[in-house]
């Protein structure tokens, strides 16, 4: 699989603030035919969701800042088409055997972190049309993710991607519009609190060319920075185009972007080169796993990824620089961190979207009660055992819809 996806220019104007995805999992060739129309209907949540355990109960200190994470970008609705044969071709009309719909882009990352446990909080613009509806309630009362710092823009419609998913790939089309600028007075709550809030940790996609003065802001204030960098569409490929990167602490690429900003010839080599530029920095292989040097220690790591089935490979970058977030944060060990992140990964495209795919704990306790102990290398994920240990069964969390908007007859809210 590609281990590189951007979302691309919408319209004729500039790359909205997505989130690229990097892809960690080995995908057996025939994408998994799904169900007709996707996942049946899912009954409606007026409480948010709570995750089974909090994995930074034992290292949070009581003076700890609100959030956990605080991160911010565009929300996309995402609609995915899977159970293709082939790539569409040009004046004919291709059926897909499977269709969900569920909030993308930044959403993407943002439920991969509640549902890993983080209180997360997400700065982002929401269009006051159904599908801006639909993102905000699935975030906010299904993911128990913080939009206190989001608003509604009046008059903007959501962005929109749809994806195709077909041999273990994807393409996407995407469109919409950057949302008006912060002094826009119908797009802010000036009683709103202050941006970025005080966070333990940000994540954040790096723009070449493009700084992002919030990240300097919560780095100064003490928040640990974890990046990773879309596609260079200038084809400079210069690492002080990366304005934020002295500021990170972590910096996640995959390998084709690491090898070009670093002018070598493999992803190890790339790997200790951005190590000069950040403390940690990680290097996703694709079907070859992934690889990482700690600076500071002059540690390294690295795993193979996990082969699974793959229903749709969006977000799966997302969901792994989730994972190594979570790891991180826990204060695990450099190759527990690098194992769980592809773990999280490899989980979530056997799932339609980029963030309703997003694996809780308890799917990864039942990966690990089924598979973990028979896989080759399950030495990997031995460190599981010490962290599964309040991992009860619980209700089927929620995922992507084949369609959204239906009338409700006898649901309670």
């Amino acid at each position: 699989m590609s281990t590189v996806s951007t979302r691309g220019s919408p319209g004729a104007g500039p790359p909205l603030p997505g989130r690229p995805g990097s892809g960690l999992v080995h995908p057996v060739h025939p994408v998994r035919p799904h169900p007709a129309h996707g996942h049946p209907r899912q009954p409606h949540r007026a409480a948010l969701s709570r995750p089974l355990f909090d994995p930074l109960a034992a290292v949070r200190p009581s003076d700890a800042p609100r959030w956990d994470v605080y991160l911010t970008g565009t929300v996309f609705l995402d609609i995915i088409f899977t159970g293709l044969d082939s790539a569409p071709v040009r004046g004919t009309e291709s059926w897909a055997r499977g269709m969900g719909s569920s909030p993308g882009g930044i959403a993407n990352m943002a439920t991969a972190l509640a549902r890993l446990g983080l209180r997360t909080s997400l700065a982002a613009a929401f269009g006051d049309d159904m599908y801006g509806d639909y993102c905000r309630e699935e975030l906010e009362a299904g993911e128990g993710i913080d939009l206190s710092l989001s608003h509604t823009v009046p008059g903007w419609h959501s962005p929109v991607t749809v994806s195709m998913a077909y041999e273990g790939e994807r393409t996407m089309i995407s469109h919409g519009h950057e949302a008006p600028p912060k002094n826009a007075a119908t797009a802010y709550d000036p009683d709103a609190p202050e941006c970025p809030p005080p966070a333990t940790a940000c994540v954040s996609s790096l723009v070449p060319g493009r700084p992002q003065e919030w990240i300097g802001t919560a780095a100064r204030r003490g928040s640990r920075i974890f990046a990773d960098v879309g596609w260079d569409e200038t084809g400079r490929w210069d690492p002080a185009a990366l304005a934020e990167l002295p500021d990170c602490e972590a910096f996640l690429p995959n390998a084709a972007e690491a090898m070009r900003y670093t002018r070598t010839e493999t992803p190890q080599a790339a790997a200790h080169a951005l190590a000069e530029y950040v403390p940690v920095a990680v290097v996703t292989m694709g079907a070859d796993g992934a690889y990482a040097v700690d600076a500071r220690s002059g540690e390294t790591a690295t795993v193979p990824a996990i082969t699974v089935e793959a229903l749709d490979t969006t977000g799966a970058g997302d969901v792994f620089v989730a994972g190594f977030v979570t790891g991180s944060l826990a204060g695990w060990p450099l190759a527990d961190r690098l194992a769980f992140a592809g773990l999280t990964a490899a989980l979530s495209v056997q799932e339609f979207g980029g963030s309703l795919s997003a694996p809780g704990w308890p799917e990864i306790a039942a990966w690990w009660r089924r598979v973990g102990c028979q896989e080759a290398d399950c030495g990997h994920y031995a460190f599981l055992d010490r962290i599964l240990t309040d991992c009860a069964a619980s209700a089927p969390p929620r995922r992507a819809v084949p369609t959204l908007g239906f009338r409700r007859t006898g649901e309670d809210g």
